[in-house]
């Protein structure tokens, strides 16, 4: 799943790269994703339509059209934006192509058509489920120490649960749960009401740091090939059975609520 410094990356690039360019032709392969409107109104109204600013907000990449229409794009788990040139060959399940003027295509392919797709008007992104109960930005700089203590205390359950929880805070998803967690040495399945003072305020400049860290990271290696998922520098993260960074230990694997969890039990020890 594309996460906050993925999505940052992406946007950065798509600012430079595409707008002011205009649709000139809209294909749709596979409509599953498109959940607003028909795919012949999908077609319509992008067709001709000038691409005039990108913008985020948690995991949708928010697309605005000169009509005051909003191309919002959550890409799930498996949803991946291409750019490419229109010879290029297709991905499997391409699902839909917008091609610009001067030759080069924006493409969204998604292997599992998990994704979901709006194109609304700008003033009723509201009516996108779920919009509304979407919390701060995990790294808006409203979101301050006392404010993020604030929104865990609304919260129960385990902490990795609170993290990915879109109400709490939006953008954090299961790979960078994994870092924040190991970088502030908290064990993933504790229970949040099990946690001090001090181990929320670890929490929180761990989030800080690593979200920070990794858009910078991934801003500058992603280039051209915005459907690369960059995460070979996570710490932990899909690093089951590899010498942890901090004290050599094995890195633990475990699937649980249907996610892959990874964790160092040594650095991220339970309560006794």
């Amino acid at each position: 799943m594309p996460e906050l410094p993925d999505l940052e990356a992406i946007q950065e690039f798509l600012l430079r790269e595409l707008v002011g360019s205009r649709v000139s032709s809209v294909e749709v392969l596979q409509p599953i994703p498109i959940r607003r409107p028909t795919p012949e109104e999908f077609v319509r109204q992008l067709t001709g339509n000038l691409l005039t600013s990108v913008s985020r907000r948690g995991k949708f990449l928010l697309l605005s059209m000169e009509s005051g229409h909003v191309l919002a794009l959550n890409p799930m788990l498996t949803g991946r934006l291409q750019y490419c040139d229109a010879r290029e060959r297709r991905r499997a399940r391409t699902c839909f192509i917008l091609a610009f003027q001067g030759g080069r295509q924006l493409r969204y392919f998604d292997a599992k058509l998990m994704g979901k797709v709006y194109l609304v008007e700008e003033s009723r992104t509201r009516e996108i489920p779920r919009w509304e109960e979407m919390g701060p930005e995990a790294l808006a700089p409203q979101v301050t120490l006392e404010v993020f203590r604030q929104r865990l205390r609304r919260h129960p359950g385990q902490i990795k649960n609170i993290l990915v929880n879109d109400t709490f805070l939006t953008g954090i998803g299961n790979a960078y749960a994994d870092e924040i967690l190991f970088a502030a040495g908290v064990y993933p399945f504790r229970k949040r009401t099990s946690l001090s003072q001090e181990e929320a305020e670890a929490l929180f400049r761990a989030m800080r740091q690593v979200l920070e860290e990794a858009t910078t990271i991934v801003s500058s290696r992603m280039g051209d090939d915005i459907h690369v998922k960059i995460r070979d520098f996570l710490r932990v993260h899909g690093k089951g059975g590899q010498a942890c960074p901090r004290c050599g230990g094995s890195v633990s694997q475990i699937t649980a609520n249907q996610r892959l969890t990874n964790y160092c039990h040594t650095c991220q020890p339970r309560l006794p």
